[in-house]
């Protein structure tokens, strides 16, 4: 049983994967590290934004699970520091309930997917696991060993890199898998409910939206006219298409 009453459950085996919690409320950071370790991971804390940044930077993550109100520097700045510093370690924030304008900017600035505390321990594992599962870390994730040329945009799945014009673009892991998603089947329309079950791994409460988010996010980055896109397209009532 894990300490917050709820079932063991075992997720993947054989993992090892490595996760920093930076959250500042001790508690909450030995609970959930608790619950990340008997499943095994290896787990980490930073209780400021400051210190996190700084492991972050001296030691690789597999996940870094980060709280908005952090001291010394928020949780939103961190991200930013995280991507901008080329960083494609997944993000996944915590939110108070009603923060709804921090989960948008969070998912704006570069964070996978969010979670509103007070949280269900069952749902954040879930997510947990999906983001783990979707990182391009992931040597499973980097078997296609290909580089696809896009006109501007080229793609390697050996280094989980895209650059546009020959200058890097940093993507975060969830719009690089959304990204590379759309690309292996380029031509071909993919629903919004496929993308959710393929790349967000039917997550309980992913709405579409999020979806459309992402995908505006990618455009941002990597279409000379976002508002007029000529790669990422919108197919009405269907879904999208990255076309060449």
């Amino acid at each position: 049983m894990a300490r917050d009453g709820s079932p063991a459950i075992s997720l993947v085996t054989n993992m090892n994967e490595h996760i920093l919690i930076v959250e500042d409320e001790e508690e909450l950071c030995m609970t959930l590290g608790d619950r990340l370790r008997s499943e095994g991971y290896e787990v980490e804390v930073a209780f400021d934004g400051k210190s996190g940044f700084e492991k972050i930077s001296q030691a690789p993550y597999d996940l870094v699970i980060l709280d908005v109100m952090l001291p010394q520097r928020s949780g939103l700045d961190l991200c930013v520091d995280i991507r901008r510093a080329g960083f494609q370690t997944p993000v996944l924030i915590l939110t108070a309930l009603g923060q709804s304008m921090e989960k948008v900017a969070g998912l704006k600035l570069g964070a996978d997917d969010y979670v509103t505390k007070p949280f269900d321990t069952m749902e954040l594992m879930a997510r947990v696991e999906a983001l783990l599962r979707r990182s391009p870390n992931r040597p499973e994730n980097q078997g296609a060993q290909e580089v696809y040329r896009l006109g501007p945009i080229v793609l390697d799945t050996r280094k989980s890199r895209v650059s546009r014009d020959g200058q890097p673009v940093n993507l975060t892991s969830r719009e690089y898998q959304l990204f590379r998603y759309l690309v292996e089947h380029r031509g071909i329309t993919v629903s919004r409910e496929e993308l959710l079950e393929q790349v967000w791994g039917h997550i309980p409460g992913t709405l579409t939206r999020t979806v459309d988010m992402h995908i505006a996010s990618l455009r941002q980055k990597l279409e000379l006219q976002p508002k007029n896109p000529k790669k990422i397209i919108t197919v009405p009532q269907m879904g999208y298409k990255f076309q060449m």
